[in-house]
């Protein structure tokens, strides 16, 4: 499932509370994927998969955002970034989202976050005074963002389906 990156440029945050800032994509530039290449050779926990991940997710988060709030500024908290790869994971890899972070090595908001600082560090993302890697700590259960959507719920069975197995519950 591969699909052409792009590339974002990105500029220190300038107002409070918020987090990413991110300019018109263009074509995922070989430096970017030079940069992860080198982060990865540092902090080896995840995937370069995860990192491209990440910038397409926020792409789609701001322009979500700018559709809903076209006032919006061009910096998203982490918060929104969250949300926004939650939304953008479901729709690109529907029941095995959880599957593929879990390959990336990605189990946790917090992870996204490290990833995050990452990029930071490295000069890819700005952020304010203010952003941390706190902003990212448990904001939601991996388990219940991507797994749980895909659970058969009991009102969902069919009324024969659902006596049936009550049947064989009895029986055993």
């Amino acid at each position: 499932m591969t699909r052409p990156m792009k590339s974002p440029t990105f500029t220190a945050a300038s107002r409070p509370n918020t987090f990413i800032s991110l300019f018109p994509p263009f074509i995922m530039n070989p430096s970017f994927q030079e940069t992860v290449s080198e982060i990865c050779k540092k902090d080896p926990r995840f995937s370069p998969d995860a990192y491209f991940f990440l910038v397409e997710a926020l792409d789609s988060t701001v322009k979500d955002i700018r559709k809903k709030q076209p006032d919006h500024g061009r910096h998203v908290s982490g918060k929104e970034l969250l949300d926004g790869i939650k939304t953008y994971a479901l729709d690109e890899f529907g029941p095995l989202a959880h599957t593929v972070f879990a390959e990336w090595g990605v189990h946790s908001t917090q992870d996204f976050g490290e990833i995050v600082f990452n990029l930071v560090a490295a000069g890819r993302l700005g952020k304010t005074e203010s952003d941390s890697r706190e902003d990212f700590k448990n904001v939601y259960a991996f388990d219940e963002a991507f797994l749980l959507p895909f659970e058969p719920q009991p009102s969902e069975l069919p009324p024969a389906a659902s006596a049936r197995a009550s049947r064989r519950r009895k029986r055993a």
